[in-house]
């Protein structure tokens, strides 16, 4: 360590690095989403942003404005650091993504911790990124949960192609530049990305504003139940074919009837605690669980997905960790 790494930062360096965060810091929470797209993990994300910004602020000097914005040359950097985290990483899933669906309710629960599930991504954090009214719809569909999924079963290099070029409109030219390729060749995996996804997410090919007061009074209305122990009044929003899926559990249900059956295992009045938030263009549940002494703490973030006025699919986030993401406290507030 050199004599001037243990001095403190000169005025210069002061007004450089201010100079930096000026420019880049308002990019900071898109360049975020689009790394959860890429990555799937909002923690992931997170640390990938950090990277993306350390790698900016050491090659600050090769910067060309006239070539490029700070956001393509942003985005560009941020790009190779998701490909390169990927290429060394295993794709984020869910349980129905890896297992069969179960034939009926066990206990325990099988415990998946060492596979790295998805994640949800607060909606707040896509709610106003873009100004134009129909970029508004392509940006909520394209952080919805089905869409995410899909996005990680397609190859890593597809998958920025497709964010960067159908997502985010970024030019041809620009994307061939970013993956050191051809236009020829982005064209091509486009193509690829785009058909690959019409077979694994055919629903998302059709943009679309939801009825957010619809789809919210069913979610309040799941909330009670779910915290009043009403598992007649759960099964009532449920439509017959529903799914349930609860990372880091490694297994999942398919149809009412078990459904059903492993709310009725869990129920009971007074257990759970529970606040309506939204996750991924879409409105859930964050659940606090009893801690046997009359407080409740941070247990799951639920996405419900709600087709037709009946909720069709569960996923049930098991991890309190996620709760700082959505500004919320670990422990219910009395």
């Amino acid at each position: 360590m050199t004599a001037r790494s243990l001095t403190r930062p000169t005025s210069e360096e002061h007004s450089l690095s201010d100079s930096f965060a000026e420019l880049t810091d308002p990019h900071r929470r898109e360049l975020l989403v689009y790394c959860y797209r890429m990555l799937g993990s909002m923690h992931d994300a997170e640390d990938l942003v950090q990277d993306t910004m350390l790698r900016a602020w050491r090659a600050r000097d090769s910067y060309d404005g006239e070539r490029a914005s700070i956001r393509t040359w942003l985005y560009r950097i941020a790009t190779n650091a998701c490909l390169t985290a990927l290429a060394r990483a295993d794709r984020r899933v869910l349980p129905s993504d890896v297992v069969d669906p179960a034939a009926e309710v066990r206990w325990p629960l099988p415990d998946g911790r060492e596979t790295p599930w998805l994640e949800p991504i607060p909606s707040v954090l896509v709610a106003d990124l873009p100004q134009d009214p129909a970029a508004v719809i392509t940006t909520r569909d394209s952080v919805r949960l089905a869409f995410v999924v899909a996005l990680q079963r397609l190859p890593a290099r597809q998958r920025a192609v497709l964010i960067l070029r159908d997502v985010l409109a970024v030019p041809a030219a620009e994307v061939a530049e970013t993956l050191g390729t051809s236009v020829a060749s982005v064209t091509s995996a486009l193509q690829r990305a785009r058909a690959r996804l019409a077979e694994l997410a055919p629903a998302q090919a059709v943009t679309s504003a939801p009825d957010d007061a619809g789809e919210r009074a069913i979610v309040e209305r799941y909330l009670e139940a779910f915290v009043e122990g009403d598992v007649t009044g759960l099964v009532s929003l449920m439509r017959s074919d529903i799914e349930l899926e609860m990372p880091p559990v490694d297994t999942w249900y398919a149809g009412r009837e078990l459904v059903s059956a492993f709310f009725a295992s869990r129920a009971a009045p007074g257990r759970f605690r529970a606040r309506v938030v939204g996750l991924n263009a879409a409105f859930g549940v964050a659940l606090y669980r009893t801690d046997g002494s009359g407080g409740f703490d941070a247990h799951q973030i639920t996405h419900l997905t709600i087709e037709g006025g009946l909720v069709v699919r569960i996923v049930s986030f098991v991890d309190p960790s996620l709760f700082r993401m959505y500004g919320l406290p670990a422990v219910w507030p009395e």
